[in-house]
C-alpha cells in the first residue's frame, strides 16, 4: 500500500515491517515515523539503505517500556508512515524529498522521526521544520563531524551533513557531541565556533547540559549518527571509528535531552548486513524506543 502526501511528490510505501505499537494511519498521533533507504554518497561500506527495515524488524524483540524514562510505548500514539519512495542516483532529489515529506508530517500536526539510510538526508528534515522554527537549534551525536563542504565531488554527500544543515539553520546553534574523527580544519571549525561537546565515557553528560541550560523551551532537532557507539557494541555502520561510546553513555545524554523540547529527530547511518550477530540493529532499535519517548515528553511540555 501507498501513502501519497496529495501531489504525488512525497510517497511512502507502507509494505514490510513496521515499528512495534506504531499505527499505519496518522489519526489521533503525535509522531510520525517514515525512513529513507538512501546510501547514494557513501564513502567507505554501503548498505544503510538497509537500516530502517532492519531496526522495524528487530524492534519487536525489545519491551515497550523504557525503565529510565519510567514511559511505555503503549501509551503512546504514533504512526509509522513507511518508506519514502526515493530515486536511484545523485543525493540532491532525495534531500528534497525528504523535505516535501517532512512538510507533509508537520502539516499533520506530526513531530517527524527519520529512519535513515545515510547522514545526508537530514539536511532536507532540519529545512522543512526551520521554516516553522527560527530559533530551532540542532545536537548532533556522531563520530564524525561531517562539516566538510564537498567530499568526493558532492556537496551533499554524507561527510558534508552538518555544513549543509548550517546554511539553513537560522539559529546557527549546532552542538556536536562526541566528535573524534575529522580533518584538522574542521576541528579548527569546531573549537573555534564552540560547538564541539565533550563527553567523557562512563560519566554524565555534563558539557551538554550546561551548555543546552541557557536554550531551555527552544525547540530541538536530534541528529543521531550510530556510528557514535563504540564498534565494540555497534559494529554495523558504514565508517565505524574506535574510541566511541556505549549505552550508558547514550542513558546520560538523554538525561539531559529528557529536560529540553525535542521536535524532530533522525537515526542514521545503521548497516545491518555488515554485524552478522544482528545486534547493531538491536541497539538501533532501542535507540529509537528512547527517541520517541523523548519525542512524546516533548509533547506534555508545551
Amino acid at each position: 500500500m501507498n501513502i501519497s502526501t496529495g501531489e504525488g511528490e512525497a510517497i511512502f510505501n507502507t509494505e514490510g515491517g513496521i515499528f512495534m505499537g506504531a499505527k499505519r494511519k496518522p489519526n489521533d498521533s503525535a509522531i510520525g515515523i517514515f525512513s529513507v533507504p538512501y546510501d547514494g554518497t557513501t564513502s567507505f561500506r554501503p548498505g544503510s539503505r538497509f537500516g530502517p527495515s532492519a531496526i522495524r524488524e528487530v524492534s519487536s524483540c525489545l519491551e515497550t517500556y523504557c525503565p529510565q524514562l519510567n514511559l511505555d510505548l503503549e501509551k503512546l500514539n504514533f504512526v509509522d508512515l513507511g518508506s519514502l519512495e526515493i530515486p536511484f542516483g545523485a543525493p540532491e532529489p532525495v534531500i528534497k524529498l525528504v523535505q516535501k515529506a517532512t512538510d507533509h508530517l508537520l502539516s499533520l500536526g506530526l513531530k517527524p522521526l527519520l529512519l535513515g539510510g545515510e547522514h545526508s538526508i537530514s539536511s532536507g528534515a532540519v529545512s522543512a521544520i526551520a521554516k516553522n522554527y527560527e530559533n530551532l537549534l540542532l545536537v548532533q551525536l556522531d563520530a564524525h563531524a561531517d562539516l566538510r563542504n564537498e567530499w568526493l565531488g558532492s556537496k551533499y554527500n554524507h561527510a558534508c551533513a552538518m555544513t549543509r544543515c548550517l546554511e539553513i539553520l537560522p539559529s546557527k546553534k549546532l552542538f556536536q557531541v562526541g566528535i573524534r574523527s575529522g580533518t584538522a580544519e574542521e576541528f579548527q571549525d569546531l573549537k573555534s565556533n564552540k560547538r564541539l561537546i565533550t563527553h567523557k565515557t562512563g560519566e554524565q553528560a555534563k558539557q551538554l547540559k550546561e551548555s543546552l541550560e541557557p536554550f531551555r523551551g527552544k525547540p530541538i532537532y536530534l541528529s543521531i549518527d550510530l556510528d557514535w557507539f563504540d564498534p565494540s557494541v555497534l559494529p554495523g555502520t558504514g565508517t565505524p571509528e574506535p574510541g566511541g561510546y556505549f549505552w550508558n553513555d547514550f542513558a546520560a545524554i538523554i538525561d539531559v535531552l529528557k529536560h529540553h523540547q525535542i521536535i524532530a529527530a533522525d537515526i542514521v547511518e545503521l548497516a545491518p548486513q555488515l554485524d552478522s550477530l544482528g545486534i547493531s540493529s538491536i541497539l538501533a532499535a532501542k535507540v529509537t524506543r528512547s527517541v520517541l519517548l523523548l519525542l512524546s515528553l516533548s509533547n506534555q511540555k508545551e
